[in-house]
Protein backbone atom coordinates (compact mmCIF):
# COMPACT_ATOMS: atom_id res chain seq x y z
CA UNK A 1 0.00 0.00 0.00
CA UNK A 2 2.51 2.65 0.94
CA UNK A 3 5.33 3.23 -1.77
CA UNK A 4 7.90 5.56 -0.23
CA UNK A 5 9.31 7.93 -2.09
CA UNK A 6 12.59 6.97 -4.03
CA UNK A 7 14.97 9.07 -6.07
CA UNK A 8 17.53 7.42 -8.77
CA UNK A 9 19.42 10.25 -10.04
CA UNK A 10 21.06 8.62 -12.92
CA UNK A 11 17.55 7.51 -14.39
CA UNK A 12 15.21 10.18 -13.03
CA UNK A 13 13.10 7.75 -11.29
CA UNK A 14 10.58 8.79 -8.69
CA UNK A 15 8.17 7.18 -6.94
CA UNK A 16 5.31 8.79 -4.24
CA UNK A 17 3.27 7.37 -1.75
CA UNK A 18 -0.51 7.13 -2.44
CA UNK A 19 -2.40 10.52 -1.84
CA UNK A 20 -4.87 8.82 0.06
CA UNK A 21 -2.91 7.59 2.54
CA UNK A 22 -2.28 10.91 3.86
CA UNK A 23 -5.96 11.43 4.39
CA UNK A 24 -6.18 8.48 6.55
CA UNK A 25 -6.85 9.44 10.14
CA UNK A 26 -4.74 7.05 11.81
CA UNK A 27 -1.71 7.64 9.38
CA UNK A 28 1.03 9.51 10.97
CA UNK A 29 2.42 11.59 8.37
CA UNK A 30 6.03 12.15 10.22
CA UNK A 31 7.02 8.89 8.95
CA UNK A 32 4.91 9.70 5.63
CA UNK A 33 6.95 12.55 4.81
CA UNK A 34 10.05 11.75 3.68
CA UNK A 35 12.46 12.29 1.87
CA UNK A 36 15.92 10.19 0.54
CA UNK A 37 19.52 11.96 2.08
CA UNK A 38 21.53 11.89 -1.18
CA UNK A 39 24.70 11.88 0.98
CA UNK A 40 23.15 8.92 2.81
CA UNK A 41 21.02 6.90 1.01
CA UNK A 42 19.16 6.67 4.27
CA UNK A 43 15.28 8.30 3.88
CA UNK A 44 14.65 10.83 6.04
CA UNK A 45 11.86 12.83 7.55
CA UNK A 46 11.08 16.30 6.01
CA UNK A 47 10.07 17.18 9.37
CA UNK A 48 12.24 16.21 12.32
CA UNK A 49 9.50 16.54 14.56
CA UNK A 50 5.57 17.14 13.91
CA UNK A 51 3.32 17.71 17.38
CA UNK A 52 0.26 16.37 17.54
CA UNK A 53 -1.24 19.82 16.93
CA UNK A 54 0.85 20.05 13.75
CA UNK A 55 -0.54 16.95 12.35
CA UNK A 56 -4.02 17.81 13.57
CA UNK A 57 -3.98 21.15 11.49
CA UNK A 58 -1.96 19.48 8.31
CA UNK A 59 -4.15 16.81 8.19
CA UNK A 60 -7.46 19.54 8.03
CA UNK A 61 -5.38 21.45 5.76
CA UNK A 62 -4.92 17.85 3.59
CA UNK A 63 -8.51 17.17 3.71
CA UNK A 64 -10.27 21.04 2.18
CA UNK A 65 -7.31 21.04 -0.60
CA UNK A 66 -8.50 17.45 -1.78
CA UNK A 67 -12.21 18.69 -1.35
CA UNK A 68 -10.93 21.75 -3.82
CA UNK A 69 -9.43 19.44 -6.29
CA UNK A 70 -12.50 17.24 -6.47
CA UNK A 71 -15.00 19.97 -6.85
CA UNK A 72 -12.26 21.49 -9.38
CA UNK A 73 -12.53 17.88 -11.53
CA UNK A 74 -16.57 17.46 -11.33
CA UNK A 75 -16.59 21.25 -12.43
CA UNK A 76 -13.95 20.70 -14.91
CA UNK A 77 -11.76 23.43 -13.44
CA UNK A 78 -7.98 23.80 -13.17
CA UNK A 79 -6.19 24.85 -10.00
CA UNK A 80 -2.66 26.03 -9.69
CA UNK A 81 -0.92 25.28 -6.43
CA UNK A 82 1.24 27.99 -6.01
CA UNK A 83 5.25 28.66 -4.99
CA UNK A 84 6.82 29.47 -2.05
CA UNK A 85 10.33 29.80 -0.52
CA UNK A 86 12.82 26.70 -1.51
CA UNK A 87 13.00 25.35 2.31
CA UNK A 88 8.80 25.37 2.05
CA UNK A 89 8.55 24.00 -1.31
CA UNK A 90 9.90 20.11 -0.60
CA UNK A 91 6.76 19.41 0.74
CA UNK A 92 4.12 21.89 -1.60
CA UNK A 93 5.94 19.62 -4.52
CA UNK A 94 5.59 16.81 -2.94
CA UNK A 95 2.17 17.23 -2.08
CA UNK A 96 0.95 18.32 -5.25
CA UNK A 97 2.46 15.58 -7.32
CA UNK A 98 0.81 13.19 -5.82
CA UNK A 99 -2.08 15.13 -5.80
CA UNK A 100 -2.00 15.37 -9.73
CA UNK A 101 -1.68 11.52 -9.75
CA UNK A 102 -4.73 11.23 -7.88
CA UNK A 103 -6.98 13.46 -10.12
CA UNK A 104 -4.88 14.12 -13.47
CA UNK A 105 -5.97 10.64 -14.77
CA UNK A 106 -8.15 12.26 -17.44
CA UNK A 107 -6.52 15.66 -18.23
CA UNK A 108 -4.82 17.95 -16.56
CA UNK A 109 -6.44 19.68 -13.50
CA UNK A 110 -3.50 20.26 -10.69
CA UNK A 111 -0.70 22.50 -11.78
CA UNK A 112 2.65 22.52 -9.40
CA UNK A 113 4.50 25.89 -10.00
CA UNK A 114 8.49 26.41 -11.22
CA UNK A 115 10.56 29.28 -9.95
CA UNK A 116 13.04 29.66 -12.12
CA UNK A 117 15.26 31.66 -9.79
CA UNK A 118 15.67 28.35 -7.98
CA UNK A 119 19.17 26.22 -9.11
CA UNK A 120 17.63 23.22 -9.50
CA UNK A 121 14.32 24.48 -11.20
CA UNK A 122 15.33 22.68 -14.43
CA UNK A 123 15.69 19.66 -12.93
CA UNK A 124 12.64 19.58 -10.81
CA UNK A 125 10.20 19.49 -13.57
CA UNK A 126 12.43 16.89 -15.90
CA UNK A 127 11.81 14.64 -12.55
CA UNK A 128 8.09 15.27 -12.42
CA UNK A 129 6.99 15.10 -16.37
CA UNK A 130 8.94 11.54 -15.88
CA UNK A 131 7.23 10.68 -13.10
CA UNK A 132 3.80 11.60 -14.62
CA UNK A 133 4.86 9.76 -17.52
CA UNK A 134 5.69 6.31 -15.74
CA UNK A 135 2.78 6.53 -13.53
CA UNK A 136 0.35 7.60 -16.67
CA UNK A 137 -1.34 11.02 -15.71
CA UNK A 138 -0.96 13.98 -17.26
CA UNK A 139 1.19 17.29 -16.00
CA UNK A 140 0.37 20.64 -15.18
CA UNK A 141 2.69 23.20 -14.77
CA UNK A 142 2.69 26.92 -14.09
CA UNK A 143 6.57 28.55 -14.57
CA UNK A 144 7.11 31.62 -13.14
CA UNK A 145 10.61 33.72 -12.49
CA UNK A 146 9.45 33.70 -8.66
CA UNK A 147 9.39 36.49 -5.68
CA UNK A 148 11.76 35.76 -3.00
CA UNK A 149 15.19 36.42 -4.07
CA UNK A 150 16.30 38.29 -1.58
CA UNK A 151 14.66 36.90 1.49
CA UNK A 152 16.48 33.78 0.11
CA UNK A 153 19.78 35.28 -0.25
CA UNK A 154 20.07 36.53 3.44
CA UNK A 155 18.35 33.14 5.23
CA UNK A 156 21.28 31.26 3.01
CA UNK A 157 24.08 34.13 3.87
CA UNK A 158 23.01 33.87 7.83
CA UNK A 159 21.95 29.97 8.28
CA UNK A 160 25.24 28.97 6.45
CA UNK A 161 24.39 26.60 3.55
CA UNK A 162 24.58 27.43 -0.13
CA UNK A 163 22.23 30.15 -1.59
CA UNK A 164 19.67 28.11 -3.93
CA UNK A 165 18.96 30.76 -6.39
CA UNK A 166 20.45 31.65 -9.77
CA UNK A 167 23.11 34.27 -9.55
CA UNK A 168 21.13 37.57 -11.41
CA UNK A 169 18.07 37.91 -13.76
CA UNK A 170 19.71 36.97 -16.72
CA UNK A 171 20.40 33.37 -15.27
CA UNK A 172 17.02 33.50 -14.17
CA UNK A 173 15.89 34.32 -17.55
CA UNK A 174 18.25 31.23 -19.01
CA UNK A 175 16.90 28.91 -16.62
CA UNK A 176 12.98 30.09 -17.57
CA UNK A 177 13.76 29.80 -21.32
CA UNK A 178 15.47 26.45 -20.73
CA UNK A 179 12.32 24.80 -19.10
CA UNK A 180 10.16 26.18 -21.67
CA UNK A 181 12.10 24.28 -24.45
CA UNK A 182 12.40 21.22 -22.28
CA UNK A 183 8.55 21.37 -21.96
CA UNK A 184 7.57 22.04 -25.62
CA UNK A 185 10.15 19.13 -26.57
CA UNK A 186 8.11 16.47 -23.90
CA UNK A 187 4.48 17.96 -24.97
CA UNK A 188 5.60 17.20 -28.92
CA UNK A 189 7.47 13.75 -28.12
CA UNK A 190 4.41 12.43 -25.92
CA UNK A 191 0.49 11.81 -26.81
CA UNK A 192 -1.61 15.02 -27.42
CA UNK A 193 -2.51 17.04 -24.23
CA UNK A 194 -0.57 15.11 -21.23
CA UNK A 195 0.80 18.26 -20.39
CA UNK A 196 -0.54 21.48 -20.56
CA UNK A 197 1.65 24.80 -19.06
CA UNK A 198 0.78 28.05 -18.47
CA UNK A 199 3.62 30.59 -18.93
CA UNK A 200 3.02 33.30 -15.86
CA UNK A 201 5.07 36.33 -17.35
CA UNK A 202 5.01 39.92 -17.96
CA UNK A 203 8.13 39.66 -19.63
CA UNK A 204 7.97 40.48 -23.47
CA UNK A 205 11.07 38.29 -24.31
CA UNK A 206 10.02 35.08 -22.68
CA UNK A 207 6.57 35.44 -24.67
CA UNK A 208 8.27 35.90 -27.43
CA UNK A 209 10.56 32.98 -26.72
CA UNK A 210 7.42 30.70 -25.87
CA UNK A 211 5.46 31.63 -29.00
CA UNK A 212 8.75 30.85 -31.56
CA UNK A 213 9.27 27.09 -29.34
CA UNK A 214 5.41 26.79 -29.81
CA UNK A 215 5.73 27.25 -33.63
CA UNK A 216 9.11 25.15 -33.82
CA UNK A 217 7.53 22.02 -31.97
CA UNK A 218 3.61 22.38 -33.49
CA UNK A 219 1.80 23.43 -30.65
CA UNK A 220 -1.06 25.61 -31.50
CA UNK A 221 -2.65 28.33 -29.98
CA UNK A 222 -6.07 26.22 -30.61
CA UNK A 223 -4.74 23.18 -28.96
CA UNK A 224 -4.76 25.01 -26.00
CA UNK A 225 -1.79 23.00 -24.29
CA UNK A 226 -0.18 26.06 -23.22
CA UNK A 227 -1.83 29.39 -22.08
CA UNK A 228 -0.10 32.64 -20.64
CA UNK A 229 -0.96 34.88 -17.46
CA UNK A 230 -0.75 38.66 -16.11
CA UNK A 231 -1.90 40.17 -13.18
CA UNK A 232 -5.12 42.10 -13.96
CA UNK A 233 -4.12 45.93 -14.72
CA UNK A 234 -0.82 45.11 -15.76
CA UNK A 235 1.16 44.35 -19.40
CA UNK A 236 -2.05 44.60 -21.21
CA UNK A 237 0.14 45.33 -24.38
CA UNK A 238 1.07 42.20 -24.01
CA UNK A 239 -2.37 40.05 -23.04
CA UNK A 240 -4.20 41.75 -25.84
CA UNK A 241 -2.37 41.06 -28.42
CA UNK A 242 -1.43 37.28 -27.54
CA UNK A 243 -6.09 37.36 -27.35
CA UNK A 244 -6.20 38.46 -30.36
CA UNK A 245 -4.14 36.04 -31.74
CA UNK A 246 -6.23 33.62 -30.23
CA UNK A 247 -3.69 32.14 -27.76
CA UNK A 248 -5.27 31.39 -24.20
CA UNK A 249 -4.68 34.33 -21.61
CA UNK A 250 -5.75 34.77 -18.64
CA UNK A 251 -5.70 38.26 -16.29
CA UNK A 252 -5.12 37.24 -12.66
CA UNK A 253 -7.00 38.94 -10.04
CA UNK A 254 -6.00 38.22 -6.40
CA UNK A 255 -8.74 38.17 -3.99
CA UNK A 256 -9.22 38.03 0.03
CA UNK A 257 -8.85 40.57 2.81
CA UNK A 258 -7.04 43.66 2.10
CA UNK A 259 -4.12 43.08 4.82
CA UNK A 260 -3.81 39.64 3.06
CA UNK A 261 -3.96 40.81 -0.28
CA UNK A 262 -1.79 43.90 -0.16
CA UNK A 263 1.20 42.16 1.46
CA UNK A 264 0.87 39.54 -1.91
CA UNK A 265 0.81 42.04 -4.43
CA UNK A 266 4.16 43.91 -2.74
CA UNK A 267 5.60 40.79 -3.43
CA UNK A 268 4.54 40.35 -6.99
CA UNK A 269 5.84 44.22 -7.46
CA UNK A 270 9.30 42.77 -5.83
CA UNK A 271 9.44 40.38 -8.63
CA UNK A 272 8.30 42.46 -11.65
CA UNK A 273 10.55 45.67 -10.81
CA UNK A 274 11.62 45.12 -13.87
CA UNK A 275 8.50 45.42 -15.66
CA UNK A 276 7.56 48.62 -13.29
CA UNK A 277 10.47 50.26 -14.34
CA UNK A 278 8.90 49.65 -17.96
CA UNK A 279 5.90 51.63 -16.74
CA UNK A 280 6.24 54.40 -19.27
CA UNK A 281 6.34 52.56 -21.89
CA UNK A 282 2.60 51.57 -20.84
CA UNK A 283 1.97 54.84 -20.20
CA UNK A 284 2.39 56.22 -23.61
CA UNK A 285 1.44 53.49 -25.38
CA UNK A 286 -2.31 54.07 -23.23
CA UNK A 287 -1.84 57.93 -24.07
CA UNK A 288 -1.42 56.99 -27.80
CA UNK A 289 -4.64 54.92 -28.17
CA UNK A 290 -7.00 57.40 -26.11
CA UNK A 291 -6.04 60.02 -27.99
CA UNK A 292 -6.87 57.77 -31.09
CA UNK A 293 -10.35 57.04 -29.55
CA UNK A 294 -10.83 60.70 -29.10
CA UNK A 295 -9.59 61.80 -32.69
CA UNK A 296 -11.84 59.01 -34.87
CA UNK A 297 -14.72 59.15 -31.79
CA UNK A 298 -14.13 55.64 -31.09
CA UNK A 299 -15.05 54.88 -27.78
CA UNK A 300 -14.96 51.15 -27.63
CA UNK A 301 -12.73 49.44 -30.15
CA UNK A 302 -13.11 45.43 -30.98
CA UNK A 303 -9.61 44.42 -32.68
CA UNK A 304 -9.85 42.36 -35.73
CA UNK A 305 -7.95 39.17 -34.91
CA UNK A 306 -4.25 39.08 -35.48
CA UNK A 307 -0.90 37.20 -35.23
CA UNK A 308 1.72 38.04 -32.71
Amino acid sequence: LLNCLFFHLLRFEVDLLDWDNLLEINRSLSKLLVVPNLKTGQFQPLVECITDEEEYQMKGMLRRVNTLAKYAQDKEVRVMIDAEQSYFQPAIRRLTMEMMRKFNKERSVIFNTYQSYTKEAFNDIVVDMDLARREDFYFGAKLVRGAYMEQERERAQTLGYEDPINPNYQATTDMMHSIIEEVMRQIHLRPVGRIAVMIASHNEDTVRYTIEKMKEYGVGPGDRLICFGQLFGMCDQISFPLGQAGYSVYKYVPFGPVEEVLPYLSRRAMENRGVLAKVKKEKRLLSQEISRRIRTGQAFYKPAPSTV
